[in-house]
């Protein structure tokens, strides 16, 4: 059974930064794509970074694109979203989930309870 365990989420003043990570088990982690997503209070799930397990290969959403990074620890199993300059509009609870391509989620993905980003003015 595929299980994603988030983890490093907390609460920071605007402007600071937080690392977080996604622990896989019962996954191929060798391929596919890994994505993080997010959720705001009253919005729906959007996406945020994706990386490529295999090549290594990235994408971002515009909403985080030049202050994340997406990274991984094949060894591991492990993906982590390192975010710098937090606004508030980044408070949201993040998820990560496989899937085939980037911003994609595996059919029958279980999502995990995910880490909460709280980001204050």
């Amino acid at each position: 059974q595929v299980q994603m365990v988030e983890s490093g989420g907390g609460s920071v003043q605007a402007g600071g930064l937080l690392r977080l990570s996604c622990a896989a088990s019962g996954y191929t982690y060798k391929s596919g794509w890994m994505t993080w997503f997010r959720q705001a209070p009253a919005k729906g799930r959007e996406e945020a970074a994706a990386i490529s397990t295999g090549s290594g290969t990235t994408t971002y959403a515009v909403s985080v694109k030049g202050r994340s990074t997406i990274s991984q620890d094949n060894a591991k199993n492990t993906v982590y979203l390192q975010m710098n300059s937090l606004k508030p509009e980044d408070t949201a609870m993040y998820y990560c989930a496989p899937g085939p391509g980037p911003f994609r989620v595996v059919f029958g993905f279980r999502w995990g309870q995910g880490t909460q980003v709280t980001v204050s003015s």
